[in-house]
């Protein structure tokens, strides 16, 4: 298995517009941020976790011709607002496995209205297979591949998180149920969510994110959804050898 990190900012991504912070102004690659979503290839499958805002650029920037899943955590704009790029994958592959809650499936019927309308006049439209699924049932994906969604509170929203046999994916979160807790052991790798340092209402800070990680004790962690607070190379210092900050294009692998 192979995760590509395709963006790991925060809603406004980095740089914030009209900021010119030390993080906004970086020369370092790693403090350009682009909305947060990942790539999951195993056994030439490949699975998209939410169709970030900045989706377009980011298949783009990864030569994706080819997707066979997408799942999504929630339907927050910067996690679902790229849905309609979908479509030149659907022109080439036919429909596409969308993944879903029945609480973010209301909001995409929603949000994209026009691609369940029959009404619609005009161009071309995602084709989507909807799937509905619900935390603690656990489907496959391929003859060896595991997923198991995942409750996790993002202030008062429940949202998913994913696991995909010891990996699991934990974005957009301020509190882990006791049941997702126990589903969250034995990883070899966990991505979790941490915005800044400084304590937040619907986000992990580092301080939280940290105490999570040390509970969870995963053999290693990566931090996304990372905000303009949080400087790559000046930061690092503070989290422990096997944690780090995540980037885009960072790609680890089971191998």
């Amino acid at each position: 298995m192979k995760l590509t990190f395709l963006g790991t900012g925060t809603s406004t991504g980095v740089p914030s517009l009209g900021c010119e912070c030390e993080t906004c102004t970086s020369d370092d690659p790693r403090d350009k941020r682009l909305r947060v979503s990942v790539l999951i290839q195993h056994q030439d499958q490949n699975i998209l976790v939410d169709t970030s805002t900045d989706f377009r650029q980011q298949a783009l920037r990864q030569r994706l011709c080819k997707l066979d899943a997408v799942l999504i955590t929630h339907c927050h704009a910067d996690h679902i607002f790229g849905l309609d790029d979908i479509r030149p994958l659907n022109f080439r592959h036919g429909a596409l496995g969308v993944y879903a809650s029945e609480r973010s499936w209301r909001d995409i019927r929603r949000i994209f209205q026009y691609v369940f309308e029959s009404s619609h006049f005009g161009g071309g439209l995602p084709q989507i297979m909807a799937h509905t699924v619900e935390a603690g049932a656990q489907f496959c994906l391929g003859p060896d591949l595991e997923v198991t969604p995942l409750e996790v509170i993002h202030g008062r929203l429940p949202v998913l998180a994913y696991r995909f046999n010891d990996f699991a994916y934990a974005t957009d979160l301020s509190e882990i149920p006791a049941m997702s807790i126990e589903s969250l052991r034995n990883l070899d790798v966990l991505v979790l969510d941490c915005l800044r340092i400084r304590a937040h209402p619907t986000h992990l800070n580092i301080e939280r994110a940290l105490a999570l990680v040390k509970e969870l004790n995963p053999r290693r962690t990566y931090l996304t959804h990372l905000a303009h607070d949080i400087k790559h190379a000046r930061d690092s210092v503070l989290l422990p050898h096997s944690v780090e900050f995540a980037y885009d294009e960072l790609q680890i692998s089971d191998e």
